[in-house]
Formats: C-alpha cells, sequence, structure tokens
C-alpha cells in the first residue's frame, strides 16, 4: 500500500478506514478474467488497489494492473462501483476496512504475464463459470460479470 496508508495506520491502528480503490477485468478472447493470487491474504482477487492522493482513478487502475501482472491495459471502460457492506474487509494483520472500488474492464492488453513477487504470488486467466477461492469483496464484483457474461451483456 501506498506511503500514505501506511502513515494513516500509524494514527488509527487497526480501526476501520474508509479506502478508494481502483482496479479493473481484464478479459481475454475466450471470455476469461485474468486473477491474481495475493500474497496478504492468500485468496484470488482482480488486479487493483489504492488510488494515490492526486492520481486520477484511471491512472491508479491501469498502474495497478501493471504492477501487479506485468500487462500494460488501454481502453478501460467503466464497470462499476462498489461499496457499503460487500466491500468491508479486514486483513490477516488485523487492518480493518471498507472500500469503494471502482471497476474498470477491458479486453486490450498487451505484454507478459509477470508475477510481481511482493504482493502476487500467481496470475492467471479463468472461466467465469469456474474460479478459485476469492476475496471476500471480489465475489459481489464477479458474480456481476458471471451474469453479464452469461448473459451476453458485455460488450
Amino acid at each position: 500500500m501506498s506511503d500514505y496508508i501506511f502513515e494513516l495506520r500509524k494514527l488509527v491502528g487497526h480501526k476501520p478506514i474508509i479506502l478508494s480503490t481502483a482496479g479493473a477485468i481484464v478479459l481475454d478472447k475466450y471470455d476469461r478474467v485474468l486473477l491474481q493470487h495475493r500474497y496478504d491474504n492468500d485468496l484470488w482477487g482482480l488486479p487493483g488497489g489504492v488510488i494515490e492522493l492526486g492520481e486520477l482513478v484511471e491512472d491508479a487502475a491501469t498502474r495497478e494492473v501493471f504492477e501487479e501482472t506485468g500487462l500494460i491495459v488501454d481502453n478501460l471502460k467503466l464497470f462499476n462501483i462498489y461499496s457499503g457492506p460487500n466491500q468491508h474487509y479486514i486483513y490477516p494483520n488485523g487492518d480493518e476496512v471498507y472500500y469503494i472500488c471502482i471497476i474498470y474492464y477491458t479486453r486490450t492488453f498487451k505484454g507478459q504475464r509477470q508475477i510481481d513477487g511482493v504482493e502476487s504470488k500467481d496470475v492467471k486467466f479463468f472461466d467465469i463459470n469456474n474460479l478459485p477461492q476469492l476475496c471476500p469483496p471480489i465475489k459481489c464484483i464477479l458474480d456481476e460479470l458471471r451474469y453479464r457474461i452469461n448473459n451476453n451483456l458485455l460488450q
């Protein structure tokens, strides 16, 4: 996480904070979704993370995808914004957050998938109907993606 969040945690400890995050659904030509196996909780999630101070949301999503997967994404389209009880999470270290999660999607990417070794243990494409164990806040996002893909509602 950013230095900002690190400094904030020094002040509030593990108490709940609101985190504005940006992420991206990256789809391949078979409508498989790119997921990241995370080190911090040993679960799978979408590439994404905290929006830095002064950063544009779209730039944050693009940066996070590159940092966590090695892929360069383009042509981002807004998928949805998530908040509320489904976006509550307590990290294994006790840090409690409520995400405001702004998610984009794209089918446009280039580069080779790479594991960063810091946040990502692995990066793979998965069939939307056969997903690994997910980080809880991601479940509702991928449920909506599954619905849209299975009903041909995604461009």
